[in-house]
């Protein structure tokens, strides 16, 4: 099977940027969630934890009980909260909070503008109400910046509309509460964070999705994908390759295929417009389940090394390209 090839140097790089935005590297919370966007749960976990990471952000419990013996705090966003004493849980709607267990640690999710998950500002009063009459431990609130990648306005309103929500929550009596909004393009375009938290994903991953006009932050990608030889054969002129035998060979070539396929999660694809791996091959007809040919005998070929030049090859973004990597895949950090 192919091999992802995870750079710690790499991730500690991306981290320190941030630290260096935050003020601190207490202020970080790593997030893990989706087996850690597709770099591997346990070892960017203990990676995390080694550069001195307390806080960390996973979907759900399971992924939480992996790493709970590694941070300070987990915040699980999309599970039911029950009493724990290192989980806290993300708290969407008012239902949420009616089905909150009593005891537990809870984080108040509002929405100021992105229209996805969160409780209405108008709804603020009545969730601190129903969050107390639970029994339940308000920890944290926060928020999430619907284009804090885009030049314009709207990060500036939603700002502001978190300020309201913080005002309310102090008024309301609630104390120890940590207020967090920014995620990596809120974080990398900031030259003052004054928060508490900091939600780093994509951003501790290697990449900006911040357009030329901000400053810029360098990142460095933190995965590399390779794959490994399986056969080698020579073509004649004329010889075709694959399901369909859409690439015909123009002249004698070494053909091999490699061990990754759309089995593997990696993109099918277009075969009129093959994809051209970081070494400058292109696939040579359809992907196959778990198979690519290339013009190559080499014994392992890097398909890529940044995520987001792939990705634009695909017509998708770097996040879907490393998400969708299959778990199966050997993670390897160097």
């Amino acid at each position: 099977m192919a091999t992802i090839i995870i750079n710690q140097d790499n991730f500690y790089h991306n981290l320190n940027q941030i630290a260096l935005k935050t003020g601190s590297k207490e202020k970080i919370a790593i997030v893990l969630k989706d087996n850690a966007y597709g770099h591997g749960l346990v070892q960017m976990a203990h990676l995390a934890s080694d550069f001195g990471i307390v806080h960390a952000v996973v979907r759900n419990r399971a992924e939480a009980a992996t790493i709970r013996e590694l941070f300070r705090t987990i915040l699980v966003l999309g599970d039911r909260a029950v009493a724990d004493e290192v989980c806290s849980f993300a708290l969407n709607s008012l239902d949420d909070i009616r089905q909150a267990q009593q005891g537990a640690q809870v984080e108040l999710k509002v929405d100021t503008g992105m229209h996805r998950n969160g409780i209405a500002m108008a709804e603020i009063g009545k969730a601190l109400e129903m969050i107390e009459e639970a029994g339940l431990k308000l920890v944290g609130v926060m928020t999430h910046f619907r284009a804090a990648d885009e030049m314009g306005s709207e990060y500036f309103w939603q700002k502001k509309q978190f300020e309201e929500v913080k005002a309310a929550v102090k008024s309301a009596g609630f104390e120890h509460v940590r207020f967090h909004s920014h995620n990596s393009a809120a974080i990398l375009r900031t030259h003052t964070f004054d928060e508490d938290l900091v939600r780093v994903g994509i951003g501790a991953y290697g990449y900006s999705e911040l357009p030329d006009t901000f400053d810029k932050t360098v990142l460095k990608p933190v995965m590399r994908l390779t794959a490994k030889r399986v056969a080698t054969r020579k073509l004649k002129p004329g010889q075709r390759i694959g399901y369909g035998g859409d690439f015909t060979a123009p002249k004698e070539m070494t053909v091999s295929t490699y061990d990754l396929g759309y089995g593997d999660g990696w993109c099918r694809g277009n075969t009129f417009a093959p994809f051209i791996t970081a070494e400058g091959l292109p696939v040579l007809g359809r992907v196959s389940m778990d198979f690519i040919a290339l013009e190559s005998d080499k014994e392992e070929v890097c398909i890529f090394d940044d995520a987001q030049n792939a990705a634009k090859q695909l017509g998708t973004i770097s996040y879907e390209v490393m998400t969708a990597l299959s778990k199966e895949i050997e993670r390897v950090v160097v």
